[in-house]
């Protein structure tokens, strides 16, 4: 039987009732008892016919958050990459475990108070969180479409301030000669991201078939953009990278493949982890001389600047670090492939016993 009730911060009569194990509260939003009997009386009747409207619940059978969790990760593995689903794995695995910690169950449940504490609850920069909402923000959507709930609460949630933090900064002349008097075993990577600029992952994923040593040029399929490019290779990168078969990668110890549907294609998960090894033996480095903290992309910042610098135009610069705007991606072709040789070839190379 339902319950009419008084709370001391409300002036109206809260009704209040069990159903199937759950305890249910709402305002009636009437002060006048005789008014709230009868909205008692209607909700009373509809929760015997199982219409749980008034409350904004439902009885979908996926509005259970561990049940359309998993109804909605294998929506997304029939029309998102493997990377995404990754990703989005991850998230939802720490929503769950926040949603069992804190008793909520069903997705109907969920306001922004909720999605509030899970933000302060997640142990990560500002703009990791900011990607959490998104990704619940574009769940919740697909839930809506599906009628499993009625409205996003996603987009009434705070985000904490977002601080701007300058994570690839350029490196200096000193950073150089530190980080290639102390490169482990990844002095040809350092250096081929010093002379070409390419991001990380694209070097990582270079074979010998991609260099064409007699047009000294590197042909080289760029991730980001899904485009070819035909990049001028420096002097010092011919003379210190060795020859190998064709299908050979470069660096073995970063290269990372998959099979797709019978295709090669890159495993960009564990490409992503492969790379943080040299890039930790980086950080490090630089933290033991007491410089800043830097990345792999600041080589790429680095080789812009630095043709910057040199006077190279910024349409030259913008083709040759491949940017993925369709109006900036080009493919390098002659004569200015050449103009760029000269102008990578005027990179400084740092100071370096492996260099000389």
């Amino acid at each position: 039987m339902s319950t009419l009730y008084k709370r001391k911060n409300s002036p109206f009569y809260w009704w209040t009732n069990r159903y199937k194990g759950r305890r249910l509260r709402k305002s009636t939003r009437m002060t006048k008892l005789h008014i709230a009997i009868k909205v008692q009386e209607f909700w009373d009747l509809c929760l015997i016919k199982g219409d749980l409207g008034f409350l904004g619940l439902n009885l979908h059978p996926d509005a259970q958050i561990n049940k359309y969790i998993f109804h909605y990760l294998s929506f997304l593995e029939s029309r998102k990459t493997s990377g995404t689903v990754s990703i989005t794995k991850g998230v939802l695995k720490q929503f769950l475990s926040y949603g069992n910690k804190v008793g909520i169950k069903r997705l109907d449940e969920i306001k922004a108070t909720f999605l509030n504490g899970y933000i302060d609850w997640l142990k990560c920069a500002p703009k990791t969180k900011k990607n959490h909402l998104s990704i619940l923000s574009l769940m919740f959507d697909q839930a809506i479409k599906e009628e499993v709930i009625m409205n996003n609460p996603a987009r009434l949630a705070t985000l904490p301030m977002i601080k701007k933090v300058v994570r690839h900064r350029m490196l200096e002349s000193n950073d150089l000669d530190i980080i290639f008097e102390n490169p482990g075993k990844w002095f040809l990577y350092y250096l081929w991201l010093h002379q070409t600029g390419l991001r990380a992952g694209d070097v990582a994923m270079l074979t010998n078939e991609n260099i064409d040593r007699n047009k000294r040029v590197i042909v080289n399929f760029i991730r980001k953009s899904r485009r070819m490019q035909e990049f001028p290779l420096a002097d010092i990168l011919l003379e210190k990278t060795p020859q190998g078969g064709n299908k050979e990668p470069l660096f073995p110890d970063l290269y990372s493949f998959k099979y797709d549907d019978g295709e090669i294609v890159t495993d960009e998960k564990q490409l992503h982890y492969l790379i943080s090894k040299p890039r930790i033996h980086m950080q490090n480095v630089l933290d033991t001389y007491g410089r800043p903290k830097a990345t792999l992309h600041s080589f790429r910042v680095t080789f812009n600047n630095t043709l910057r610098d040199l006077g190279l135009a910024i349409q030259d610069r913008q083709v040759l670090l491949a940017h993925s705007s369709s109006e900036t991606t080009k493919i390098y072709t002659h004569p200015n492939v050449e103009l760029a040789r000269e102008y990578v070839n005027r990179i400084p190379i740092p100071n370096s016993p492996k260099i000389m």
